[in-house]
């Protein structure tokens, strides 16, 4: 079992997945993020000031990112 996410906010979230090569096609409270070599490789993330992602909508913007928690952890 790998160890538990870490605790971030939407922005650390969000500048994680540009560093992944994603690419911001809307913005406001929730951004959405494809990535241009695959479109089926995207995340909506919420975007509220000094709150953090919770632990189950982190999981299922890393799945629908197709990013392992490992993978994850390196882009932050």
């Amino acid at each position: 079992m790998s160890p538990s996410l870490p605790r971030v906010t939407g922005k650390e979230v969000v500048a994680a997945l540009k560093r992944a090569g994603f690419i911001v096609r809307k913005s406001g409270s929730h951004i959405f993020l494809s990535h241009p070599d695959d479109a089926t490789r995207y995340a909506t993330v919420a975007v509220h000031s000094g709150k953090n992602i919770p632990v189950g909508t982190l999981n299922e913007i890393l799945r629908t990112a197709r990013l392992t928690p490992d993978e994850f952890r390196k882009l932050l």
